[in-house]
């Protein structure tokens, strides 16, 4: 059962140390909080993707924030990304809830899994190339067990993680082939999935407007429409709250 895959996968995440640097930086945030969360008991361990099970879309990341994820344990949650990612994702019919503020705040995803090329908050947003590739084979087990027949790719980093994958398993020849810029749409070979690309919802694209609320849900309903129409999937699972 994909759920019970699911679930095997993500308890191994969160068990996972291979990265000592990161796995100090996470937990030392953790422990010292920042001032408006001192009352919250940190997650401060590798964040595991979550989602619908039956997901046709894969939502990548970069890596979890440090007082977003990092903090709540679950991705894109308790942080302005967040924020605005849940918003586009409620718009377009694939999120339940415009909000996600915690778990267990009723959140849902239908027909998409969220998952992050690292899985540990790093300093100053930034994974060193050995992270990205210890936490490489998780995403490549989400992959074989979802089989997403879309994937959308939030910044130039999360596409590079995905191609990557795809190099180094000789399915592309070159990652240049597939640059990246915001609303691009990619086919690849065989029945791989169809790549889509967004700006990051970073603050530094929001707030500066270089990503706005239009633009992302214009991605997102490309991302509907062409699931609807390659696969006739017009009911989706929701996933179960977390």
């Amino acid at each position: 059962m994909l759920a019970n895959k699911l679930t095997v996968l993500n308890e191994t995440i969160i068990a996972c140390r291979k990265c000592p640097r990161l796995a100090h930086y996470r937990e030392n945030i953790a422990r010292a909080k920042r001032r408006a969360y001192a009352d919250w008991d940190y997650w401060g361990k590798p964040v595991p993707g979550f989602g619908d099970p039956h997901a046709q879309l894969l939502i990548l990341g970069l890596a979890p924030a440090a007082h977003g994820a990092n903090r709540t344990g679950r991705m894109f949650t308790g942080d302005r990304s967040g924020d605005f990612l849940y918003r586009a994702l409620h718009t377009t019919g694939f999120a339940n809830q415009p909000t996600s503020v915690r778990r267990g705040d009723g959140l849902a995803l239908t027909n998409a899994y969220i998952s992050a090329a690292v899985r540990c908050a790093p300093p100053d947003n930034k994974p060193l190339p050995t992270e990205f590739q210890n936490c490489r084979p998780y995403l490549e087990t989400e992959l074989d067990i979802l089989k997403p027949k879309a994937i959308l790719a939030l910044g130039g980093f999360a596409l590079a993680a995905y191609l990557r994958i795809l190099k180094n398993g000789g399915v592309i020849s070159s990652r240049t082939q597939y640059p990246f810029r915001h609303g691009a749409v990619y086919r690849l070979p065989g029945d791989l999935p169809r790549i889509f690309t967004s700006y990051h919802p970073s603050q530094q694209n929001t707030f500066t407007g270089r990503l706005t609320h239009v633009m992302l849900t214009r991605v997102l309903r490309r991302i509907r429409d062409y699931l609807a129409t390659t696969t006739g999937n017009t009911r989706w699972h929701p996933s179960k709250p977390i």
